[in-house]
């Protein structure tokens, strides 16, 4: 049996202003098309189907797009819900659905029944555990010791009654211990959200969701697939991909990945203004269509340098500075005998703090024609 792993699609999700809605679109194409390359069985959807718990009318839609194409493809599909999304509105019309080879997670209510599918080697039994809380698991079960993230669901699974004989699979969204995080994941302060990876000791492969870099948690068979977009600058480095599980008699488990290109990457470079707008840097890359961070480096701030860099970078999400200024720690101090000093003074010590050396000549000559104008009340 063949499964393909995705997770943490985030439909609808905006960053820096962008909609990202036609990047989704044409990377939900591409992961139809790999599942088609692939002669996959099953499509397991690892939570976060949407970025927000009411997602907007347009993600609603292309989720139902992607469902109707893989439809088409005869797969069995399986859908949990994650910390993004509403659990009842995800799983809206699912019995319907289960019809059409359709599997959503339901709002979690102590009972988690697997779906059996059969191939050469018999019985695979799939779990769908959707992202749950300490509260959610103690509600339904007050008589368990339920105090930290592991103990949830780890009572969670006990509870499925799963044979450890029989070839089992989960699909889950949690924060596995150990995991590598990234600055688009919504990660509890102090790790007080971990899950110990033993709780899943009896399944042959686990496919979880939540971590948006592809990544194993010390198992090969324990696996986040990742996202299949960057959703930050801090993955401008990963490598997103497709998990391909191939899953023949129990204990045989066998993973590769597929690449997937977007439609857009996303790029961070960082240099002088005059070097990132030579025609030299950027031409011949694909920075004019990238989503851009650009870091920088000139001591002075370039005036109005977001529309100046954007009409070479048309996808500009960020500009920073890295200079002088911007790497001092020292903080700005109150001035002292201020009563003492003119406002020329004030102005100047106010601009060696802030950026750590003085006025130029021009500068303070310019500040001077200032307070001049100030004084003479022609301002």
């Amino acid at each position: 049996m063949k499964l393909i792993h995705i997770s943490d699609l985030h439909l609808g999700k905006r960053l820096n202003e962008y909609s990202l809605i036609e990047d989704q679109k044409y990377i939900l194409n591409k992961i139809c098309e790999v599942i088609g390359d692939e002669r996959a069985d099953c499509v397991l959807i690892a939570g976060d189907v949407y970025d927000k718990a009411v997602p907007s009318a347009e993600a609603v839609q292309l989720f139902d797009d992607f469902l109707t194409k893989l439809s088409k493809l005869k797969v069995q599909i399986f859908i949990i819900s994650g910390n993004h999304d509403s659990p009842e509105r995800l799983s809206f019309g699912a019995e319907i659905m289960e019809h059409s080879g359709i599997h959503i997670s339901h709002v979690y209510d102590g009972v988690v029944e697997p779906v059996i599918l059969s191939d050469e080697y018999g019985e695979v039994n799939i779990y769908m555990l959707p992202f749950v809380k300490p509260s959610h698991v103690r509600r339904f079960f007050p008589d368990e010791e339920i105090e930290s993230y592991t103990d949830g669901v780890r009572v969670a699974v006990e509870k499925m009654g799963v044979k450890n004989d029989a070839r089992n699979i989960i699909v889950a969204h949690q924060f596995v211990t150990g995991a590598k995080t990234c600055e688009s994941e919504e990660i509890s302060v102090g790790g007080s959200d971990n899950v110990d990876a033993e709780v899943f000791k009896d399944f042959d492969y686990v496919a979880l969701g939540h971590i948006h870099g592809p990544q194993r948690c010390g198992e090969e068979r324990i696996r986040y697939c990742g996202t299949p977009l960057k959703y930050s600058f801090s993955e401008a480095n990963h490598k997103k991909s497709v998990t391909v599980v191939d899953l023949k008699e129990k204990g045989n488990v066998t993973l590769k990945t597929v690449p997937l290109k977007p439609l857009r990457d996303m790029k961070e470079i960082k240099g002088k203004y005059e070097e990132l707008v030579a025609k030299d840097f950027y031409d011949g890359t694909d920075y004019a269509t990238d989503y851009m961070h650009v870091t920088l480096t000139d001591e002075e701030d370039i005036p109005d340098v977001s529309a100046k860099l954007r009409a070479v970078y048309k996808n500009l999400m960020k500009v920073d500075y890295d200079n002088t200024r911007t790497r001092t720690e020292s903080v700005i101090n109150g001035a002292e005998n201020i009563e003492n000093k003119s406002p020329f003074q004030l102005f100047a010590e106010l601009y060696q703090q802030q950026n750590g050396k003085d006025m130029s000549e021009e500068q303070a000559t310019f500040l001077n024609g200032i307070i001049e104008k100030v004084w003479e009340g022609e301002v």
